[in-house]
Parts: structure tokens; C-alpha cells; sequence
């Protein structure tokens, strides 16, 4: 693990400040939390597929416990299909997952994988948590979590064989993380995204705009992606539209004990386009 950090070195903006300290703020998050105690996998982003339409016939309080796990599954699948992406990934490996939140992702990684992962996030409280999983399962010397900026983590050039950012792209310069991603990963290296981002040609609508204010977040519009990557020298090998996909768990999500009211924005920007789920692969050269 590289060297304990402090805030003023990790955060630069007033922004990231911000950010930090909200996420810092929502311990209590139930959405993550309940669905997280399903298995002990934490994930802090969305699902994908159709839900089992059965879940909404348990009768009293099953009904909400069997729609949590339904969403836990879909959540899960979205990170499976993720780390599909990255081929073939071996012990001797080493991947980042920028923006790991509570550190689901990365210890699915490691589990799949056998490779070294490092999750890097700007919220403490975060770092913490998601320490404490990799704890739990004697992973602490394979899956590291450090309290660090994703725009400037201070690891060795060309240290990753692949990066990962997970719905968290939305909370900085495309320009300055992809510059970056390119200087952490090795030649052959692959970087995937998954994200929601606006559309180019509706442009930022009402419910997009709620869905930034409601998690404290900039999105992007999805062009803005590509020329970034471009301008890194980063190669997109697929890119994949994956809205079709994630209207169902936003549909299964506004039925559940852990809805939060922000289900209605989403639902409205996917159906009416304004709003696109994305997958993107690039490589770099």
C-alpha cells in the first residue's frame, strides 16, 4: 500500500471537498447497505437485465426482501458483465478499480481474476468500509483500497494491465482522468466505463439535470467521452448501449422498501432518450 494521505493532499477542489463529504455523510445509505448485507458483495451502481417477475407475489414482509436481493442479482450481473470485458486476466495481474466505493467490484475481481486489485476513492469513510470487506476475507496483501484522488493516485506508470470506472466518471474532467488512465496502464492495457450520460441531441433535460442534483454529481454528455479518449490516445474497441437493459431494475427499484424517489427521473430520461446507459472498452496502444 503507498503512503497514508491526507485530505489537502487528496482534494484538490472545492468540488472534490464537496463530493468527498457527502459521500463521507451517507453511512447510512440504505439502497446500498440492504442490498449489500444480501451476499457481503457491496456495489455502488445499478443493474442490469430482467427481473423475475415473481418477486412481486411474495406475500407480506418477503415481498420487499425478495425484491432486494432481485436488485442485488441485477447489480451483481452489471459488474459480472463488466469485468467480462477485460478477457483474459491472470494472478500475476494488477487492475484498478477508479471510484470503488464500498469495494464490491474489486473483490470480484480479485475472486474471478486471482489478480491484485487496488480501489482508490475520495471518501474516507468509503476507503474504510470497503477495507474492512477485504479483511473480512483475508484479501488485505491482494485487494488494497486507498484513500486517493482518481486524477492523480500517484501510482507507477504502466502499473495496470486494466482500469474500471464504474458510474463514477460523472463526478470529474473526462480530459484529466483519461490522461491519467493512460499513463497508469502498461502498452495492451484495457480501460472499460460503464456510465450514464446525456444526450448529445436532446441535450441536459429536467430529469437529468434531478438526477445531477440528487447525487451531487456533473454528467457528461456522450460525446464528451469520445473526444476525451481520442485526445488521450485511448482506442475504443466496443461500445455498447445498454439503457434497454437497465430500465427494468429502475422499474423493479421504484417498487422496493429501499426506494429513494430519484426512480421517477430515471425511468422518465431512459424512456424518453435523453439519457443513455453506456458501455465503453478502449485500449491503449
Amino acid at each position: 500500500m503507498i503512503g497514508q494521505s491526507r485530505p489537502e493532499q487528496v482534494l484538490a477542489t472545492a468540488y472534490q471537498r464537496d463530493v468527498a463529504a457527502w459521500w463521507d455523510n451517507r453511512r447510512d445509505d440504505r439502497v446500498n447497505l440492504a442490498l449489500g448485507e444480501v451476499d457481503g458483495i457491496y456495489h455502488h451502481h445499478y443493474g442490469l437485465g430482467d427481473y423475475d417477475p415473481a418477486v412481486l407475489e411474495a406475500g407480506g414482509e418477503r415481498r420487499g426482501e425478495a425484491i432486494i436481493e432481485e436488485l442485488h442479482r441485477l447489480e451483481t450481473a452489471q459488474a459480472d458483465f463488466m469485468l467480462d470485458q477485460f478477457g483474459e486476466v491472470g494472478p500475476g495481474d494488477r487492475l484498478l478499480d477508479a471510484g470503488s466505493g464500498r469495494g464490491g467490484t474489486s473483490i470480484m475481481a480479485n475472486a474471478r481474476f486471482g489478480s491484485e486489485t487496488d480501489g482508490v476513492s475520495i471518501s474516507e469513510y468509503q476507503v474504510g468500509f470497503a477495507r474492512e470487506q477485504s479483511a473480512l476475507r483475508g484479501k488485505e496483501d491482494r485487494v488494497r483500497f486507498h484513500f486517493l484522488n482518481m486524477l492523480d493516485t500517484g501510482f507507477p506508470s504502466g502499473a495496470f494491465r486494466g482500469i474500471w470506472t464504474n458510474e463514477t466518471t460523472m463526478y470529474v474532467d473526462l480530459g484529466d482522468l483519461f490522461s491519467e488512465f493512460v499513463r497508469l496502464l502498461a502498452p495492451g492495457g484495457h480501460y472499460v466505463c460503464i456510465t450514464g450520460c446525456y444526450n448529445d441531441v436532446t441535450g441536459r433535460s429536467t430529469s437529468v439535470r434531478e438526477i445531477d442534483e440528487h447525487y451531487h454529481c456533473k454528467i457528461h454528455p456522450r460525446s464528451a467521452y469520445f473526444k476525451a479518449l481520442a485526445d488521450n490516445g485511448l482506442i475504443p474497441s466496443r461500445v455498447v448501449d445498454l439503457t434497454r437493459q437497465t430500465i427494468p431494475y429502475w422499474e423493479l427499484r421504484e417498487q422496493s422498501p429501499v426506494a429513494t424517489g430519484i426512480e421517477g427521473p430515471f425511468l422518465t430520461a431512459y424512456r424518453e432518450g435523453s439519457f443513455q446507459y453506456l458501455l465503453i472498452v478502449a485500449d491503449r496502444p
